[in-house]
């Protein structure tokens, strides 16, 4: 319980109060809404389902990824998810598409509509997690493919992985992961357990 998150245990066994809001509510206090992998290593190793149906989670979640970008021309915002608007291999009209390989070691392709990104357009991109940095740094390059200006890249954590870093080093980027959580999270490390 040394890493602030004082409220839950993360637990797959455990039901969480999903209307619980502790009273202080520091940056990344709904990370410990999530529940570890126990599928294997084909799956994120942490799985953010419950703060996603968690309303004041949801939201203090969104404000710190969208704080950094406060004042920021964007003009689109992408999720890369296959209900988003880069997808993986399911449109079927004129796209782009991008080789990868995903945190798993899996190659697989993203695709993206060709009418969507127009020269000089500024996309904030969004994922859910980035660990190797590739399905990232595939969305990146169709973007840039395009003539698109990638104005920033937001997820529920960037790794300090070669990958992240890359990435880091390169655009703006936001994620909710406090700095002293990072080593765990980086190690795949639960804060609260």
């Amino acid at each position: 319980m040394g890493c602030g998150f004082t409220p839950w245990q993360a637990n797959s066994t455990l039901h969480m109060d999903l209307s619980h809001v502790p009273a202080a509510r520091e940056k990344g206090w709904y990370l410990a809404l999530m529940a570890p992998n126990t599928k294997g290593p084909h799956y994120a190793w942490l799985d953010p389902s419950r703060l996603y149906c968690h309303p004041q989670g949801l939201q203090d979640c969104v404000a710190d990824l969208l704080q950094p970008f406060q004042g920021d021309p964007i003009d689109l915002v992408a999720g890369i998810d296959a209900m988003g608007f880069i997808l993986a291999g399911h449109l079927c009209v004129e796209t782009l598409t991008e080789p990868y390989t995903d945190y798993s070691g899996r190659e697989k392709v993203m695709e993206m509509r060709t009418d969507t990104v127009t020269p000089g357009v500024r996309i904030l991109l969004v994922d859910q997690w980035v660990e190797t940095g590739g399905t990232m740094r595939a969305a990146i390059r169709l973007v840039e493919r395009q003539g698109g200006v990638v104005a920033g890249v937001a997820a529920i954590c960037i790794e300090d992985s070669e990958g992240g870093r890359w990435i880091r080093e390169r655009y703006k980027c936001a994620h909710c992961v406090p700095p002293r959580l990072q080593p765990r999270f980086d190690r795949h490390q639960m804060g609260w357990e």
